[in-house]
């Protein structure tokens, strides 16, 4: 990656007011996350202000939603970058056009992110690895390349007129949160990275604000399960917010410089209670109302009667209790031939050792009339 050190440009002045006079550089803003919920509202938002941005840069992976926004909004102003955030490529490149462009950046919008609901066990080690890539590396790492084209403007502006950092989070960052597991975790380190940045970057007169919003009726939920559609479910479902209104209050607060930013009275009570009450006791409330925190059923893998096959003496006294519909299964190989003892119909002696619970499955249908040797327990 590619990192501009702040010292090699040094403009002339900002074109803010509060600053100490105008620039001649290209001042823009950057929203990660842009074709779809709260990235999209921020980019509506700010083309609707008519904010006093050269360009707006937008960057996503879906094409079709960054064209269309582009068009229908401003396609002077807006600039799309279709990318994959998560490749390798992607913020090498972002780097290397933010070097040859030599823009101030104003606002930097950190949007992009993917969650996945259920327990940890289920979900594919594929997705935990890009939704930690994504929602915590790529935003430290995009953070990184942004800042040294933040600092110059900031140094020559006042606090409240000077460059912002939007990192949106969630209050799912709030306490660890079982069937969420790894979403959770990775909300609080964009949490605890904001907020430090926020701390870091004062001197500088720039603000990183921490928007934790609860569950936003966004397309986050059917991502999150993989059902299209899908919205919040259970108790989660009571507090659902408008990603509108979410953006403009962020907006705001941001504008106000604020460190940390908790949209709703609700997450605003649980941001509290965080605080004051055993985080395993909200452990075990999340346990007991969250759906997707109870652990899937197990079930015993189901054993099927094999088809078996004896000698001609015998065919017709073992075939009559067999069912037609018995399955195939792995259990098939077990039972290929009885031995040739055929003495006596209630006993079938097996060549091959079964365990346990393959035996009880087949006398379960012979009940009362067989019994099996040489089985092998397990």
């Amino acid at each position: 990656m590619i990192l501009v050190s702040y010292r090699d440009r040094t403009p002339s002045a900002v074109s803010a007011k509060g600053c100490q006079g105008k620039v001649t550089c290209m001042n823009i803003a950057i929203i990660t996350g842009a074709s779809s919920g709260i990235g999209e509202q921020f980019l509506r938002q700010l083309v609707r202000e008519r904010s006093a941005f050269d360009e707006i840069w937008v960057i996503a992976r879906r094409v079709d939603r960054l064209l269309s926004m582009k068009n229908e909004l401003d396609p002077v102003r807006i600039r799309a970058f279709m990318l994959d955030l998560t490749s390798d490529d992607a913020l090498d490149d972002l780097a290397d056009e933010l070097q040859k462009r030599k823009p101030s950046i104003g606002l930097l919008v950190n949007c992009a992110g993917v969650g996945f609901t259920g327990c940890f066990e289920t979900v594919p080690r594929g997705e935990i690895h890009k939704m930690i890539a994504l929602n915590c590396a790529v935003l430290a790492e995009f953070t990184s390349v942004c800042i040294p084209y933040m600092i110059p403007a900031g140094d020559l502006c006042t606090y409240p007129t000077g460059p912002r950092i939007l990192n949106i989070a969630s209050s799912a960052g709030f306490l660890p949160q079982p069937g969420s597991a790894a979403y959770a975790a990775s909300k609080a380190f964009v949490i605890h990275f904001s907020r430090a940045l926020h701390a870091e970057l004062r001197i500088h007169n720039i603000a990183s604000t921490t928007v934790c919003p609860g569950p936003v009726a966004t397309e986050f939920a059917a991502v999150a399960t993989g059902i299209p559609g899908a919205k919040a479910k259970g108790f989660k479902s009571l507090f659902v917010v408008k990603p509108e209104r979410l953006v403009k209050k962020s907006i705001l607060a941001s504008k106000k410089g604020r460190g940390l930013y908790v949209y709703g009275l609700s997450q605003k009570i649980l941001h509290v209670l965080t605080k004051i009450l055993p985080a395993r006791f909200l452990i075990f409330l999340v346990m007991k109302l969250s759906r997707d925190a109870r652990p899937p059923e197990k079930t015993a893998p189901e054993i099927s009667a094999p088809e078996i096959s004896a000698p001609e003496k015998s065919a017709q006294e073992i075939s009559a209790p067999v069912q037609s519909q018995v399955v195939r299964s792995s259990a098939e190989p077990a039972v290929q031939a009885f031995g040739k003892n055929t003495e006596r119909s209630d006993v079938l002696p097996c060549s091959v050792p079964l365990t346990s619970t393959q035996a009880a499955r087949i006398l379960s249908l012979y009940p009362g009339k067989y019994h099996f040797d040489d089985i092998a327990k397990n």
